[in-house]
């Protein structure tokens, strides 16, 4: 009988059920967007150390965990080598440069990472081959520098860079070609670190005196973890050890960005709650005199309850559902450029999420419809 009534009802009135699941739609379309802006704007931050293959990560002490500011000496890099349990070391250098065309192409402002060839940093390829050599002029493009340019294995680039004051220019082939290694909300290209040291803005040549951002090191057992950080700071002066998790964390805005757009994503759930909360209520202050006839020829307040929170799981089950297949929709058109990235784990979570604000918001109407009285209602008290 609930469900048969709550149909009855829905049926009789599709347009105004409809137009209101249609506003559930629209939150969670916003609901969706902004969880996949704030992984995509966290996956481009964070991408390249996440899938850094290396358990610790060394920087500079006094740093801040700051990649920019860390600088680590090629006799603390030997240091490290050396300490028991460490199974293999490479040195890590972050720059920006730009990828030049021809005339008829726009360059494109790219991460350039200086690895040692065969060491932690160099990225595993899903096309072409490793670097070779430690100065040789070959690159690793990641998966977003090959769909926004068109590289393609074997094609030779120019890297433009400011040596001074003057603007010089670079030759470099694709030897291999990652998945995506975005560093600062910039896709990258993976260089030999004798390369990067030439080609780094304001060098104007190799330096002889060797200098990397951070070390990524590669633990022979990865379950002594804690005690290899504890060691390695003790046995490597003026160093500071971080997980790959603390190292992005600790990026500037990381923090900041990911606590905004969840703050925002938690306020529009709110909101939801509030509207769909509003819309019942005004409904169910509408149709006080049909409560009361139900309940005067017998209806029970279970019957009618449950007819209320059946309409309420069917509104907002249809409304949710329209949302989150047009937001799969839309999300095609968008070119790779935006920064939106749509987890399994984060659209589940929203879709659950705003299934269960329906009922919650609904649940006010609900006690009210529950406490009308029939003769009050269909205005015969006395």
């Amino acid at each position: 009988m609930p469900i048969y009534l709550s149909i009855k009802e829905m049926t009789r009135n599709w347009g105004r059920f409809l137009l209101f699941s249609l506003v559930i739609a629209l939150i969670t379309t916003l609901v969706l967007f902004t969880n996949a802006l704030a992984d995509g704007l966290g996956l481009g931050n964070k991408e390249y150390i996440e899938k850094l293959n290396a358990d610790l990560i060394v920087f500079k002490q006094g740093v801040d965990l700051s990649i920019g500011a860390s600088r680590i000496d090629r006799n603390s890099l030997n240091e490290i080598r050396r300490v028991p349990g460490v199974k293999d070391v490479g040195t890590l250098s972050f720059t920006n440069v730009s990828v030049q065309f021809d005339a008829n192409q726009k360059p494109l402002n790219v991460a350039m990472i200086g690895v040692e060839p065969g060491r932690p940093g160099e990225p595993p390829v899903v096309q072409g081959r490793p670097l070779s050599t430690s100065r040789a002029r070959e690159a690793i493009i990641d998966r977003n520098v090959a769909l926004r340019t068109g590289l393609k294995l074997g094609v030779p680039f120019k890297i433009k860079v400011i040596q001074g004051s003057k603007e010089q220019y670079f030759d470099m082939v694709v030897s291999g070609i990652s998945d995506g290694r975005q560093y600062f909300l910039q896709p990258s290209i993976i260089v030999p670190y004798l390369a990067f040291d030439e080609i780094k803005p304001g060098a104007g040549g190799t330096s002889n005196d060797f200098i990397a951002n951070v070390v990524a090191v590669q633990l022979s057992d990865p379950a002594t973890l804690p005690a290899m950080r504890m060691a390695l700071m003790d046995q490597v002066p003026n160093t500071q050890v971080a997980t790959r998790k603390e190292a992005y964390e600790a990026a500037p805005g990381y923090a900041a960005q990911q606590s905004t757009l969840g703050t925002q994503t938690a306020f529009v759930l709110i909101i939801g709650v509030l509207v769909i909360g509003g819309f019942f209520q005004i409904q169910t202050l509408q149709k006080v005199p049909q409560i009361g006839m139900l309940k005067a020829i017998g209806a029970s307040n279970t019957t009618v309850g449950l007819a209320a929170i059946a309409q309420i799981i069917v509104v907002t089950i249809v409304g949710v559902t329209i949302g989150a297949v047009g937001t799969l929709l839309l999300s095609l058109t968008f070119p790779a450029t935006i920064p939106i990235l749509f987890s399994a784990n984060a659209v589940l979570f929203s879709v659950l999420a705003l299934t269960l604000i329906g009922p919650i918001g609904g649940l006010v109407s609900v006690r009210y419809s529950l406490q009308v009285e029939p003769l009050t209602a269909l205005g015969l008290a006395q």
